[in-house]
Formats: C-alpha cells, sequence, structure tokens
C-alpha cells in the first residue's frame, strides 16, 4: 500500500488566514508537493484525506459508493442550518426522500415550468444598467432565486419573503464556512451564542416558507408548479410528507438549486466576456434559432453550442468544488487503504484541470464539450456529482442557464476590463464579484 503524505497542523495553523479567505490556492500547492492524494491534520482526531486522484473519486461516488456515505460536514454541520432534505439527508430516509421527489424534476415535468422560468429570467435582466460596469453576481444571484421562487410559488407576489430567506442562507453559509474551516474555534462559537444566533436565523427562515405553504393549502388552489408537485408526492403507503420535511425540502432546492447556477452564470458570462470569438458564436446560435416555441425542451436543444460554454465554465469553476464523504468500512483505493471512519475530501475542482487528461487545462475552450467527446471525461468531469446522489436538480439548472444566456447575449454585447475573476470558495464556489460591461446591440 502506498504512504500518503500529511500535512501537519501546525503548516495549517500557519496559513490559516489564507485557508480561511481561499483555502484552493493551499491544497493546490500540497497537491503539486504530495501528489495526487495527501492527508490534513486539522486537530486531535485523525487526518482528513484530500484528493484529485479520477480512480478514487470514480469509486466513492460511483462503482463502491455503498460503501460510503456523506460526511458530519454536510448531515451535521449544514443540516443544522438547513435541514434534513435530500442534501444532507442520508441512508434510508434519503432513499426514500429521493423515490418520492424524483418525478417532479422528471424532463417532461419541467417542461411545464419553462415559460415560469423565462418570465422571471426576463424580469429580473431588466436591472442591467446597459453603457456601464456592473458586478453581475449579484443579479444573477437574485434571478436564480427569483426562478426557484416562481417555478415553487408560481405567480405568488413573494420578493420581500424571499429577500429576507435569501439573506438569511448567505449569512448562515458565512458563519458554517467559519465552524468548518476553523475547528479549533468551534468551542468559542458555542459559548459566545454566535452558532445559536444562526440557528435563529434558520428557525426565521422555516417560518416564512411555512406561511406560504399554509397559505396555498388553506386557499385549496393548484398552480401546476413546484410546490404542488411536493404536496402531492406520496410515499408508498400513500401518505404525504410531513409538514417540517417539506420545508427542509424546499429550503435545500432554494440553497442548493439558486446559489450553484447563479456562481455557474457569473462565471460564464464572464467568460465570455474576455473570449469575444467564442461570445460571437454563441450570438449567432441565438440569432439562428430565435423566435422558437420556449415551451418545449425541443427549442432549448437547439442551443448546442451555448450549452457547451455552460459546461466548459463549469469544468473551470464547478460551483460544487469539493465533495466530502466518510468510508463506513475498511477500503482499498488505488493503491492505498482507508480505515472506517476515513473523511475524503474530493476536489473536483483539481481533478477538472487534471493535467493528464483535460488538454490546456487552464483554457476556456467549449469545444471540448462537444458530443463526440463527451462519452471520455466520465471520470474526469462531476459538475453536479455522480452516482445515486448526483444532484436532482441538473436538468433544471442547465434550462435556466440556457435561457439566461440566450435573453442577455440576444439583447447586448458583454465586455470587461479584467482578465481574470477573484474565487470566493465558500459552500460553494462564488466570484467575489464580476464586473462586466453590457453594450446594446443594435
Amino acid at each position: 500500500m502506498g504512504e500518503i503524505k500529511t500535512v501537519s497542523l501546525l503548516e495549517v495553523l500557519k496559513n490559516r488566514k489564507r485557508i480561511l479567505a481561499n483555502p484552493l490556492p493551499f491544497h493546490s500547492e500540497n497537491f503539486e508537493k504530495y501528489g495526487d492524494t495527501f492527508k490534513v491534520r486539522v486537530g486531535p482526531g485523525r487526518p482528513v484525506v484530500f484528493t484529485r486522484d479520477p480512480e478514487i473519486i470514480q469509486q466513492v461516488l460511483q462503482k463502491q459508493q455503498k460503501k460510503f456515505r456523506k460526511s458530519p460536514l454536510q448531515t451535521k454541520d449544514l443540516a443544522k442550518y438547513i435541514g434534513n432534505g435530500l442534501l444532507t439527508a442520508e441512508g434510508e430516509h434519503w432513499r426514500v426522500q429521493r423515490r418520492m421527489i424524483q418525478p417532479a424534476f422528471h424532463k417532461k415535468k419541467l417542461e411545464g415550468l419553462l415559460g415560469t422560468m423565462r418570465s422571471a429570467i426576463r424580469e429580473e435582466i431588466k436591472r442591467i444598467q446597459p453603457g456601464r460596469e456592473q458586478d453581475i453576481f449579484p443579479l444573477m444571484g437574485d434571478l436564480a432565486f427569483q426562478v426557484v421562487a416562481k417555478s415553487l410559488f408560481s405567480n405568488t407576489e413573494i420578493r420581500e419573503e424571499m429577500r429576507e430567506l435569501q439573506e438569511i442562507t448567505e449569512t448562515n453559509q458565512r458563519m458554517l464556512i467559519r465552524e468548518m474551516r476553523q475547528p479549533y474555534l468551534v468551542w468559542w462559537f458555542k459559548l459566545s451564542g454566535k452558532i445559536r444566533k444562526h440557528l435563529g436565523y434558520a428557525e426565521r427562515g422555516r417560518e416564512l416558507l411555512n406561511a406560504l405553504i399554509e397559505e396555498r393549502v388553506s386557499q385549496q388552489r393548484e398552480e401546476d408548479d413546484l410546490l404542488d408537485m411536493l404536496l402531492g408526492a406520496t410515499y408508498e403507503d400513500g401518505t404525504h410528507m410531513e409538514r417540517r420535511q417539506l420545508i427542509d425540502e424546499v429550503l435545500i432546492l432554494f440553497t442548493a438549486g439558486h446559489e450553484t447556477t447563479a456562481n455557474a452564470l457569473s462565471f460564464t458570462l464572464f467568460l465570455l466576456a474576455t473570449h469575444p470569438e467564442i461570445q460571437e458564436k454563441v450570438y449567432r446560435e441565438v440569432q439562428k434559432n430565435k423566435g422558437g416555441d420556449v415551451d418545449t425542451l425541443e427549442w432549448i436543444a437547439r442551443f448546442q453550442y451555448t450549452q457547451q460554454c455552460i459546461e466548459e465554465a463549469m469544468r473551470l469553476y464547478p460551483p460544487v468544488y469539493v465533495i466530502d464523504r466518510m468510508a463506513t468500512e475498511a477500503v482499498e483505493l488505488s493503491g492505498h487503504r482507508f480505515t472506517k471512519g476515513t473523511l475524503l475530501l474530493m476536489s473536483v475542482y483539481e481533478l477538472h484541470r487534471y493535467r493528464s487528461f483535460w488538454e490546456n487545462p487552464e483554457l476556456f475552450m467549449p469545444e471540448r464539450f462537444s458530443r463526440e467527446r463527451k462519452k471520455e471525461m466520465g471520470p474526469y468531469y462531476y459538475p453536479f456529482g455522480a452516482g445515486p446522489r448526483m444532484c436532482i436538480g441538473n436538468n433544471f439548472a442547465m434550462y435556466e442557464m440556457v435561457l439566461t444566456l440566450v435573453e442577455i447575449v440576444s439583447k447586448y454585447r458583454i465586455e470587461s476590463d479584467s482578465e481574470e475573476v477573484v474565487l470566493n470558495p465558500l459552500i460553494s464556489l462564488k466570484p467575489v464579484s464580476v464586473a462586466l460591461n453590457f453594450i446594446p446591440r443594435e
């Protein structure tokens, strides 16, 4: 069995400020120094294993996924803020919920939401301010949040409630990141009341959602939106979700559903702005297909190159940049032995730039994702995860992103004075800001 090198706790403490700000350079340095798999000692317990080894990642997520489960980072730490829904649940509870909710995200079910989705997108991009530099990241965050809100709650006017919920989720995420990156201070976070305060915020978010659900139930109206699908979904014994569980699932749809999409859209727009020749190809595709029936999946499927740009942006800047799993039994992977209870953090960010597979991995090259080449990418590309726990909303997100790019590129030529974007890795990979100029097309 191969020996895995260990980064000491002293080294972690020496780099604590830069790790808190952005751990990716620290990870990258250690991958270059120690190879595709290394350990990091973060406290008195056993060290955490970091890997970008494609064989290990494929085994953990797919081929031997039954020997692993999500770690307490999600099932406990994240769950205390966003509940015990699909993202954070494990075991039989997860399987039952997944089986129940999956039909709501079938392509044919989502087709009925495309009109609502496009209407929300058009409303939000009215806030683009042409002719001046604008940070597009907050706007994409609002856009993605409103798309989820309208898809869940249909035509209900809930902008103020959604703004408060968005603020709560972002505030709690910042607190969770501090807990995860500074585990040696968790005792202080508890003693000082910081965690208790943020748990109170989370409960307020649940109250907001419960009021909206209660209004729908009391009025007994049908909207054929995602909330209706969730309210109507039943377990095998014919019973419906309890209210607390329903709120947890809705809260996770907001938290996971809007944030990753907003990030991916912001990075894609930046890359199009800094690669005008690629942006022009997207524009030509949009012009070629304008005037289609926007309520059909066939129309969205015409935007192949647009989708390739999104896929390549998610390769360079994967919204879920690290995936965690914990071994439930001893296992051998890629020449290494991992004991039961080993926590593995799999770097999707590093895997998506794996030099032995990706040609010129730092370059933005949407042609990588042509239909002919996609088949070979399986073990090296995980924008939505993989295996049984692959993101349930991957189709929803892709439709939303394609529709958003089509709307924006059809109206504006996008430019940027920056050559690179500053990263802000939190629960998902965010940009600090994305300053763009929007020039109206004639």
